[in-house]
């Protein structure tokens, strides 16, 4: 019995053994599995990622420019908008501020934002730099990298490689711990290194060639196992892929350098970026959509959209005159909610280049040439079914019919037509079915009470330290820790000297190199003068008083960020750099270099911390009379605004300064640097919910200016819940009503017809309809009107479809708005323009 009872004990052991190793070797297979790398290469045709073609949609994303509370929701609404890439920057300024001294937390956590993008499941191109420009301020290079001496920026100097090298390393070496490189499994496909550098090579001469091959070497010598692309660099190095910037990629780019690289689009401009002082400037969704089609017709098979969120410039990180919001009319605006109908045409045009892959990705390409202004692309598949083609009509004025394999297509002006199967249009590019929004700004009811504003007003500097005979240069004086350097001077003047003729005046004249200047002269403020994006330096001249004996000159230089574009960025200057007072019976007197100047950096609130709790209580603040000079601190106490909407300042009442709240910086304002039309470029400021406290959130502005009104400041609460749809009756319907089977498109829906959708975001519902026409209504989005031609049952129809609905389509055509058998305007085409109030249920 004992020995049957071993037996059985023996073999219950092995078994245990077995399954126990079976279960550890199955668990590292799929550990394995899990972690299983992709290996990424490339052809003439496009990325192959793991073995497959991509084609690949992406858009940019930078995660400094929004908050860590903010990317998942960003993240995700790029990925439903029909992305599959993300595109970032890496900010060298950022992650080291100070030489050795790193930062990856907070807004600067770049693994954090990686992998959140990887939990999507889309890819990522990583822009290493070491350059950006990016509009943010010194191109994202370092301040302290000026400073090492003997540096020259972006070219074959011993220094600037050294510092760049480590710098790259350590990045790198980053992400390959964090296993981000597709080779380790990581979302990682693609790198960049450098940054549009023929556009400042040849001031380089041979040294820039040079400086370019050690980039690519240095890369592609670490074997992370990812391709590199060289934007705007035609000449790039192999095994790097020379990739196009700009508007129209399509039409500029020559192509790839070898047969063997692929046609890459790195950049593809969304709208334009704004400086204060600019006039609005958009680029329009049809625009992008028709470059985009051009660019995949012409053997493109990546695109990436710069940017798809722009976001917002906090604190002083944006590049000199460029506005706090940046990118707004990206896809999706600065505070993430999707900007219509940029967002949702783009989408569709995603989903038709999806259905013509196989063919793109595996067809040979032709060409016909059937009328002046219009050209026909195909690619087919031998042996297969297997064909999309591309009908452009470049015509701006006039719609033109294209004959393609026995049919007639008639093509919109300046658009192409998708054709998947080479049969069936399923998008065109001028052709809008996705529905449209208007932004608001709500006035919180909330956050609006009484302010209760305190000033402290900086003391005015009278004789400050220095022995430098001409003033400092501005950049080297501030060293980028604030956008203030102060400037002093005294000067005397013999009683003799001063005018004698009645009226005669004496003038001080200042020529700076920019950004601003604020002047005083014996205590007197005389008023300030500033330059722009384009024309920085400018001249500061002002009749003034002289007294007979010593006069005392103040001066403030003033920053609006540091270049971020050009050769030898090392090497520029600004600040007051020419001092002069004319008038005098003695002649002009020069008080460049014939005085001493004494400098000092930024304000004495920088430097207490007085825009934080703990630093309010280091100076004297007193009650807000209603008047303040300039060069004022104001602080009061605010409630969040109510909802979960994003909120935003209204800065209306102030001149130019800086905002914080609860010491996070919001960004730089300038109210008072109106625009060609007169306006303010930027009104709100961004205030992410992360910033804000449910209760008593404190509030500090540095304004520079005299006589604002901090009580027209409003906080407000930010939606997109006017909806609209303009839908004209000869459209293409929506791309959603086809899938491709094999070599086949088929329609998903029995009857495939034109309609206008209108969807409210969140659980918001339809509350009312504040416009419908079904004719020929003119305007836009929050501002149509009717035009000569309407059907009277329009808003009837319409809210018959969708009040009461978070989510309604209405078919258009002509019988449902009883127009089949009575129209009033026949020869008129037809189109439904509708707009809609989204609100919260109220029982909710």
């Amino acid at each position: 019995m004992r020995k049957h009872s071993l037996d059985r004990w023996l073999l219950t052991a092995i078994l245990v053994v077995l399954l126990s190793s079976s279960c550890t070797l199955a668990s590292k297979k799929e550990m394995k599995k899990k972690t299983k790398g992709k290996e990424v290469t490339y052809d003439g045709t496009s990325l192959i990622v793991d073995g497959k073609r991509e084609l690949l949609f992406s858009g940019s994303i930078h995660y400094p420019r929004s908050t860590p509370e903010m990317w998942p929701s960003i993240i995700k609404r790029a990925k439903q908008g029909g992305l599959n890439t993300i595109q970032t920057y890496v900010f060298w300024n950022v992650h080291e501020p100070e030489q050795g001294k790193f930062n990856f937390s907070g807004r600067a956590d770049l693994v954090k934002f990686i992998k959140l993008i990887q939990k999507n499941g889309m890819y990522v191109t990583l822009r290493l730099g070491p350059f950006i420009q990016a509009e943010w301020t010194h191109g994202g290079l370092p301040y302290w990298l000026r400073e090492v001496p003997g540096i020259f920026f972006r070219t074959d100097n011993k220094q600037f490689k050294e510092h760049t090298e480590r710098y790259v390393r350590m990045v790198l070496d980053k992400m390959k711990e964090e296993k981000l490189f597709a080779s380790q499994g990581g979302p990682i496909i693609l790198g960049q290194i450098e940054n549009e550098y023929s556009a400042v090579q040849r001031a380089y001469k041979e040294d820039g060639v040079n400086y370019i091959k050690w980039g690519s070497k240095l890369v592609d010598s670490m074997n992370l196992g990812i391709p590199w692309v060289m934007c705007k660099q035609n000449d790039a190095p192999d095994p790097m892929i020379n990739a196009c910037n700009g508007r129209h990629c399509g039409d500029t780019f020559p192509g790839p350098n070898k047969d063997n690289k692929p046609s890459m689009w790195t950049e593809n401009w969304t709208t334009q970026f704004r400086v204060f002082g600019d006039a609005p400037v958009k680029r329009s969704v049809e625009d992008i959509a028709f470059s985009v089609a051009r660019f995949f017709s012409k053997n493109g098979s990546h695109v990436n959209y710069y940017m798809y969120h722009g976001g917002t410039n906090f604190g002083r990180t944006s590049a000199h005159y460029v506005t706090t919001r940046y990118y707004d009319d990206a896809p999706l605006d600065e505070y993430g909610l999707e900007r219509e109908p940029k967002y949702g045409h783009l989408k569709h045009l995603h989903n038709a280049l999806n259905l013509c892959k196989k063919p793109l990705l595996w067809g040979q390409p032709r060409t016909e040439k059937p009328g002046k202004d219009t050209e026909i692309r195909y690619y087919e598949q031998p042996g297969t079914k297997s064909c999309a083609a591309f009908l452009a009509n470049n015509n701006t004025e006039a719609a033109e019919t294209i004959k393609f394999r026995g049919r007639d297509y008639v093509i919109a002006p300046r658009s192409i037509s998708i054709l998947p199967d080479c049969k069936t249009v399923v998008y065109n590019t001028a052709q809008i079915v996705s529905h449209h929004t208007s932004r608001n700004f709500m006035k919180s009811k909330q956050a609006n009470k009484k302010f209760d504003f305190k000033v402290f007003t900086e003391p005015l500097p009278k004789k400050l330290e220095g022995n430098s005979y001409v003033p400092v240069e501005l950049y080297g004086l501030t060293k980028d820790k604030s956008d203030y350097g102060w400037y002093t001077t005294s000067f005397k003047v013999h009683e003799n000297h001063l005018p004698k003729k009645k009226g005669a005046k004496t003038n001080l004249r200042i020529a700076s190199l920019g950004h601003a200047l604020h002047v005083w002269l014996n205590g007197e403020y005389l008023g300030n003068g500033h330059g722009s994006h384009d024309e920085k330096s400018f001249v500061f001249q002002k009749p003034v008083t002289l007294k007979a004996g010593e006069n005392h000159l103040v001066m403030l230089g003033v920053l609006t960020g540091f270049p971020d574009s050009g050769s030898y960025l090392e090497h520029r200057y600004t600040g007051p750099r020419s001092v002069s007072i004319l008038g005098l019976s003695s002649g002009t007197l020069d008080l460049t270099e014939s005085s001493k100047w004494g400098n000092k950096v930024g304000m004495e609130g920088e430097r207490l911390g007085i825009q934080t709790e703990k630093g309010l209580k280091k100076v004297k603040w007193e009650k807000f009379s209603g008047k303040a000079p300039g060069i004022t601190w104001y602080q009061t106490y605010f409630d969040a605004p109510e909802s979960e909407s994003a909120a935003a300042i209204r800065m209306s009442g102030m001149g130019k300064g800086l905002i914080w709240v609860n010491g996070e910086g919001v960004g730089r304002y300038w109210m008072s640097f109106l625009n060609p039309l007169g306006q303010s470029t930027q009104i709100e400021y961004h205030i992410p919910r992360s910033f804000l406290k449910p209760k008593k959130n404190l509030l500090v502005i540095f304004e520079e200016e005299p006589n604002v009104k901090p009580e027209l400041i409003d906080f407000v609460i930010v939606n997109r819940d006017t909806v609209c749809s303009y839908v004209g009756e000869n459209y293409t319907p929506s791309v959603g009503h086809w899938i491709r089977k094999q070599d086949e498109v088929k329609a998903i829906t029995d009857n495939v017809s034109l309609t206008a959708t209108l969807k409210c975001s969140g659980n918001k519902k339809i509350a009312a309809v504040e416009f419908a026409s079904f004719g020929n209504p003119i305007g836009d989005c929050g501002n149509f009107t009717l035009g000569t031609c309407n059907a009277p049952v329009s808003k009837q129809v319409v809210e018959k479809h969708c009040l009461g609905k978070a989510e309604c389509v209405i078919p258009v055509n002509k019988s449902t708005f009883q127009q089949d058998k009575k129209d009033s305007c026949k020869n008129v085409v037809k189109t439904l323009a509708v707009q809609v109030k989204c609100a919260r249920d109220k029982k909710n």
